[in-house]
């Protein structure tokens, strides 16, 4: 009688079908796996944020205002997540955008890159408060129509040139106020530190038990 010959398209589905592993294959599938999902997380979504302030203004102000901005874009839907908390304002918010794109990264004055006349159900009239919305950048209406216009006349186009200027440094948070009609406080883009996303952490404790079983010593 032949030997039965069992095929399997590969590595893991041998471990899966209960055949052995050595510990150095089962680290390196282990590293490989975290790596690939750590890859595809990053290159979906990055974040940036910023500490809004008076002094940040050009030209600085004496204001107490203070607040923070948080933007991520979403590189596959072409979304743009924005959320902002401020207070202490001296004036009353009279609008509030992302600008863009600056000389030198960090300083400097731009025009308004997101839509007009402010972000979309952004507080208006008060000293203080929070907003969070989503923008889809695939819509002439997240945007401000001569920004799209000098920087290749479509949604697509801007986005680029705008992900190319938030990540040089070039973009800033502003909040305008009736006191401050240029704006009471601001803060250029920066990356945020973002914690490596909760599903790469359980897949690392899947793997792991999985190995210790396979072994037959305890996790």
């Amino acid at each position: 009688m032949q030997p039965v010959v069992k095929a399997y398209p590969n590595r893991v589905s041998w471990v899966l079908a209960g055949n052995a592993l050595s510990d150095k294959y089962f680290l390196w599938l282990v590293v490989a796996l975290l790596g690939l999902s750590a890859k595809i997380a990053c290159a979906a979504t990055i974040t940036y944020s910023a500490t809004l302030d008076g002094a940040s203004e050009s030209p600085s102000n004496a204001s107490p205002g203070t607040g923070t901005a948080t933007v991520t874009f979403d590189t596959v839907l072409h979304t743009m997540s924005v959320q902002s908390n401020f207070s202490g304002l001296l004036g009353t918010v009279t609008a509030a955008h992302i600008h863009c794109c600056t000389a030198t990264p960090g300083v400097g004055l731009a025009g308004v890159a997101t839509t007009t006349p402010t972000f979309t159900g952004f507080p208006l009239g008060v000293t203080a408060g929070t907003y969070d919305h989503l923008f889809d950048l695939m819509l002439a209406s997240s945007w401000n129509a001569p920004f799209v216009t000098n920087n290749g006349g479509t949604p697509a186009s801007a986005e680029s040139v705008f992900l190319s200027g938030i990540a040089s440094g070039e973009a800033y948070f502003n909040i305008h106020t009736a006191q401050f009609p240029g704006g009471e406080i601001r803060g250029f883009l920066a990356p945020a530190q973002v914690p490596e996303p909760a599903t790469l952490t359980l897949i690392a404790i899947s793997l792991l038990g999985f190995g210790a079983l396979r072994r037959g010593k305890p996790a």
